[in-house]
Order: C-alpha cells, then sequence, then structure tokens
C-alpha cells in the first residue's frame, strides 16, 4: 500500500495513539516530556502509521475531497460553457436583428421609390401629345418614360409577351384587350377613359398593376415567367 499523506485526519488519530503512549512511559518511568509527545504526534502523517481500523475511514474522506474537487471543476466548466453560449446565442440574435432591420429599410425605401414612380407616371401619361395611331417605337419610348429604369426591361418582358406592343391588340376568344391583355378590358378605365386609344393610359394602368399586385414589374414578371400568366 502506497504511503498516502493525510495530515489532518492522521495527526487527530496519532495524537489519540500518542496519548496512550505517554501513559505506559510514565509507567515504566519514562522521561519522555509533553513536549515531546506533541511533536511526536505532529509528525505522525502516513497512512501507515495510522491504525488498521482507521485507514479505511481516511481513504473514504480523500476520495470524497477528490470528488468534491472534481464536481467544483465540473461546475466551473459547466458555468463557462453556459455563458459562452450565452455569448454565442446573443451575438447570433443581434445580427439577425441588424439583417432583418437592413432588408426592412432597403424594402421600404424600394417601396418608396416605386411610389414616386408611380406618381410620377400619373402625371406623364397625360403629358403626350394624342396622335392618331403610335408606332412600338413610340409606345416604348413612353414606357421608357413612365417606368423606373431598373424595371423597365421586366416591364417590356411581359409586355412583349401580352401583346407584341400592340396597344390595340384583342385576344378573339376571351376579349382581353391592350397592351397586358387586360381581363376584362374596362379596367383600363381606372387609368383614363382614353384607354383604348392612348398607350400612356394602358402604360400607366399596367405599372400600377403590377406594383400593386406583385411590388414591381421584375416582381410580376418572375411570376410570369414561372406561370406564363400574371
Amino acid at each position: 500500500m502506497s504511503r498516502i499523506s493525510v495530515r489532518g485526519f492522521a495527526v487527530a488519530s496519532a495524537t489519540a495513539v500518542t496519548a496512550v503512549g505517554s501513559v505506559v512511559g510514565v509507567a515504566s518511568g519514562s522521561t519522555a516530556q509533553p513536549n515531546d509527545t506533541e511533536a511526536t504526534a505532529a509528525d505522525v502523517t502516513l497512512l501507515a502509521d495510522i491504525p488498521a481500523g482507521q485507514q479505511a475511514q481516511v481513504q473514504t474522506a480523500s476520495l470524497t475531497q477528490q470528488a468534491d474537487a472534481q464536481a467544483i471543476a465540473a461546475d466551473a466548466s459547466a458555468k463557462k460553457n453556459a455563458e459562452e453560449a450565452a455569448r454565442k446565442a446573443a451575438a447570433e440574435t443581434a445580427f439577425a436583428k441588424k439583417a432583418e432591420a437592413e432588408k426592412a429599410a432597403k424594402e421600404a425605401k424600394e417601396r418608396e421609390e416605386l411610389a414616386k414612380a408611380a406618381s410620377r407616371s400619373a402625371r406623364d401619361a397625360s403629358s403626350f401629345p394624342v396622335q392618331a395611331s403610335y408606332t412600338v417605337a413610340q409606345i416604348q419610348a413612353m414606357a421608357r418614360q413612365m417606368v423606373p429604369a431598373g424595371q423597365f426591361q421586366c416591364f417590356s418582358n411581359i409586355v412583349s409577351h401580352e401583346s407584341g406592343w400592340n396597344y390595340q391588340a384583342v385576344n378573339a376568344s376571351s376579349g382581353a384587350y391592350g397592351l397586358f391583355q387586360a381581363l376584362p378590358a374596362g379596367k383600363y378605365a381606372s387609368a383614363g377613359a382614353d384607354w383604348r386609344t392612348n398607350p400612356a393610359t394602358q402604360i400607366k394602368w399596367g405599372l400600377n398593376y403590377m406594383n400593386g399586385r406583385y411590388g414591381s414589374p421584375c416582381a410580376a414578371w418572375n411570376f410570369w415567367a414561372a406561370n406564363h400568366w400574371y
């Protein structure tokens, strides 16, 4: 058995043993002094010197102390890990909130730009001179002045597929009419009474429709590309 130092418990046990020895010494005429007895008791700190019946108690106490120390260390480690996880979660939450705020700000700015574009189109629709007829190039020129530059290609894609830029196009089977093949055709009237003959009025209606239903011409085109209608 290894000689394990267990000073606290051993001293108490050794003191009792030494006390008995002192009595025996006195009886036999020993001249040992009390100070010698205390010094001897203080120096007895080895497991091998403790009575056999008490060694198991000493070993149990030592193991309990080790377990307590390990438990304290485990608690400290768990606390550290929990704090680190909390900091990480807080950072992730802050990042997500920042991303959401930036996204919301971007969407708000886009809506504001679309609203401004819609208000411009309301003015521009009536600013074009009335003609007896319009070429495709003239109609496209109108649209470029009414539709935001970043949205024009998407807008053009829809008009090209729906009517080929023919503002008087009629679907023989359904009655859908004009640049956007509105059905019923009378929907254009919300943009102006001259909707049958004025492509600018139809452009105004089509832009408002795309913004109102899909958010933008490009969002409308994405839907059209996936479904072949909008």
